[in-house]
């Protein structure tokens, strides 16, 4: 009877591990011990979409258009107009979509890799100021002047050079980025000067002037950094799904500050 026992215990032992041996890698996982890490070295292709909040800065975009229309006057250098802070900040909300391309390297668990990433967008804003100063000039003459500006500013385009740096978890490869961004922007600045001078002193004289004055820099290249943060999450052979967060500023004439948040679908050959 013993003997008839420890020959069914073997059998069973035996199917078990047999069954167990036909499992999915990721079922004998679960069972003990872990899984193991995805391949993801080599080069990668996908596509994205991102939505974002574009932050911009428009005080003094139209200062060099003021110093110009100004430049044989008295008006600037009493009054200073040229350097009011008009216009401000504004946040706008856009949107885009593109592609990515990149290669890694890996080290067990530590990956390394370049990126280029992509998003035709609909980012930018516009803003418009005024003031009004009345001052004495160096000729005597009492001012009323005022200023007025409008900016704005479209980023139709927009890549970014990056350089990863990852940590690959089971089928996740959370990671962190920084590199160079590079945009493509419509960029117009229009100033208008108007107002009075008036002599205090005879002959007395009542003297206006108005004057206006723009410039528009068209598929205007722009140059700034990129830094962010995102996962990589391995679904089945080489395809992957990723989200990441993505800062990029611009410093040109007018400073914007980008935020967005990007879903996308990737394939590592």
């Amino acid at each position: 009877m013993r003997g008839v026992v420890l020959a069914t215990a073997v059998m069973l032992g035996t199917a078990a591990s047999a069954q167990a041996a036909d499992m999915p890698d990721f079922l004998r996982g679960s069972l003990g011990g872990s899984a193991a890490t995805v391949n993801w070295q080599g080069y990668y292709v996908g596509g994205q979409a991102g939505y974002g909040t574009s932050n911009m800065t428009f005080s003094g975009s139209t200062a060099s258009i003021v110093n110009n229309l100004l430049a044989n006057t008295d008006l600037n250098p009493a009054g200073a107009i040229s350097s009011l802070p008009l216009g401000g900040k504004v946040s706008v909300h856009g949107d885009g979509f593109g592609g990515f391309a990149g290669y890694n390297s890996q080290w067990t668990d530590v990956i390394l890799g370049v990126e280029l990433s992509y998003l035709h967008s609909k980012f930018g804003g516009a803003s418009s100021g005024q003031r009004t100063l009345f001052f004495t000039d160096a000729n005597g003459f009492l001012d009323t002047v005022t200023n007025q500006s409008s900016s704005s500013i479209v980023i139709s385009d927009m890549a970014t050079f990056r350089v990863r740096g990852g940590y690959a978890v089971g089928c996740f490869l959370p990671y962190m980025f920084g590199g160079i961004a590079l945009g493509q922007a419509n960029i117009i600045n229009t100033a208008h000067v108007f107002g009075t001078q008036v002599q205090q002193v005879a002959p007395f004289a009542n003297i206006p002037f108005n004057l206006t004055g723009s410039n528009g820099s068209f598929s205007h290249m722009i140059y700034g950094y990129s830094a962010g943060l995102g996962v990589d999450v391995n679904l089945i052979g080489g395809l992957f799904m990723r989200a990441e967060w993505e800062y990029v500023r611009f410093t040109d004439q007018t400073d914007v500050n980008l935020n967005t948040v990007r879903v996308g679908l990737g394939y590592k050959f």
